[in-house]
């Protein structure tokens, strides 16, 4: 069966308050790094799975994302899916 690699982008909505990418704006200018108008912090997913087809591990990757890697009142997820290898390293 086919190995895929799949990489989960998951950042919160804009409408909701982000206060650590607030907290780590202030720090960029309490560093000297000016003209950050806009940080918001998200998370980055990686993971590696073995499915029959592209659109099972695509099926996957999308209920896992949406039911437990973000929470979908809040946060807005994409990914990226990619065949891959067995033996590549997340």
């Amino acid at each position: 069966m086919p190995n895929f690699h799949a990489k989960v982008f998951v950042s919160l909505r804009p409408s909701v308050l982000d206060p650590a990418g607030e907290a780590a704006k202030s720090a960029a200018l309490r560093l000297g790094i000016n003209g950050i108008n806009k940080l918001r912090i998200g998370k980055s997913i990686e993971l590696d799975i073995t499915a029959s087809s592209e659109e099972e591990a695509k099926n996957s990757v999308e209920v896992l994302s949406d039911r437990l890697l973000a929470n979908p009142v809040i946060e807005n997820w994409t990914f990226e899916l990619h065949q891959s290898d067995l033996d590549s390293d997340i």
